[in-house]
């Protein structure tokens, strides 16, 4: 069924619809409509009670935790929702492999051993060799090492899974074509198709985990999840060898004043949750920082696998590494401050850490997530199992 055919079913369910489907003992990609239709979400209370008892049968009262490592905010694209987008002011820095090491140290110390090594898209500077130098020498401290970096070839791939990576993560952003082309206006990011192709390209090299996403703030909320629904599918089906995660961010404001375009609700936020996991009952549902910890502490037992913690969003923001070499750049050439000049002394949108998409909405450490789990009978896992080809 197409897309838009989905979105108007959504909007058509009724209270039997509802109820028919509820009465289902298994669902699958043609009851999703049903799920996030604003009928179902009268029924929010039930459809959190079975996701919960599904995700306690399919995963157990364990919640994986992983750190985000940023490694770079250089980046050649426009995208008029990021705040590490190409033109925005705001000062640059790729760490050196000593200062990644570093910052390890420190999410080492704290008890993580899943990292997801994250940076902007700029060849000149995030080449896959030096992603394939990170991945090298961590591996050894972090048995379960992911990426969340700009697209590439099956080749480029190869040698970073072949230093040791297992996951690579890319969202869609928008899975609306036209929302797509407003938003993203300069640089290789434009090719809608070339980044959709993205996970399967990423399988091809040897990467045993997946984990796809949307933005939700671009287009209609709906249309994302149902989109997301039936790119999570043909994954399923094609790259069958490899764990799929699932990520549901919502778009922050950000350092060029951007503001969402469209609007989910704390409750329609739940009962997404709710949709995902009833109709993908093996997947992993990722929940990230920038959602405020009340939130997060509802959304715990409901259907969430893998959390961030005690995140840092900004290059060096776990050990202040990198504060010597900031920079600007400007068409690829690095642009030196003034002698006199720190990070510290410029005004806020314009430090590398305050680019309002990433900033944090939960702020507790690692430890005191651990605690709360612990507290609701959760085993915290601080590394995900080792995977064979």
């Amino acid at each position: 069924m197409p897309i838009q055919a989905c979105v108007d079913r959504a909007s058509s369910v009724t209270p039997g619809d509802v109820r028919s489907t509820f009465a289902k003992n298994h669902l699958d990609l043609s009851d999703f409509p049903v799920l996030i239709s604003p009928a179902a979400s009268e029924h929010l209370e039930e459809l959190s009670r079975r996701s919960q008892t599904l995700t306690r049968q399919r995963f157990g009262k364990v919640m994986r935790l992983f750190a985000p490592l940023y490694l770079s905010n250089e980046c050649i694209n426009n995208c008029k929702y990021c705040g590490f987008s190409r033109d925005n002011s705001i000062l640059r820095v790729t760490l050196s492999l000593d200062e990644v090491r570093a910052e390890a140290r420190e999410l080492s110390r704290h008890g993580f051993r899943n990292i997801l090594l994250v940076a902007g898209e700029h060849p000149k500077f995030v080449s896959n060799n030096y992603l394939a130098d990170c991945t090298r020498i961590l591996r050894e401290g972090f048995p379960s090492i992911s990426l969340e970096v700009g697209p590439m070839e099956t080749a480029e791939y190869r040698s970073i899974t072949d230093a040791g990576a297992e996951g690579l993560v890319v969202y869609q952003e928008t899975y609306d074509h036209n929302v797509y082309a407003q938003v993203h206006t300069a640089g290789p990011k434009r090719d809608f198709d070339w980044r959709l192709d993205t996970p399967e390209r990423a399988y091809a090299a040897g990467f045993r985990r997946l984990g796809i996403g949307a933005l939700y703030g671009l287009a209609d909320w709906r249309w994302e999840a149902i989109s997301l629904a039936f790119h999570a599918e043909y994954l399923l089906k094609t790259c069958w060898k490899a764990q799929l995660t699932l990520s549901l961010p919502r778009l922050r404001p950000h350092a060029g004043e951007f503001q969402p375009l469209t609007h989910i609700s704390d409750r329609e936020f739940v009962q997404l949750v709710c949709a995902f996991r009833l109709t993908f009952p093996d997947a992993g549902l990722v929940l990230s920082t920038r959602e405020p910890a009340r939130l997060r502490n509802g959304l715990f037992p409901i259907g969430i696998t893998h959390i961030s913690a005690g995140s840092h969003t900004e290059p060096g923001g776990y050990t202040g590494a990198g504060k010597e070499h900031i920079h600007h750049t400007e068409r690829g050439r690095i642009l030196p401050l003034a002698e006199n000049a720190s990070e510290w002394a410029l005004p806020s949108n314009r430090r590398t850490g305050a680019t309002g998409q990433f900033d944090i909405a939960d702020e507790r450490s690692p430890k005191e997530i651990a605690e709360l789990l612990q507290q609701l009978g959760y085993e915290s896992v601080w590394k995900d199992p080792v995977l064979c080809a």
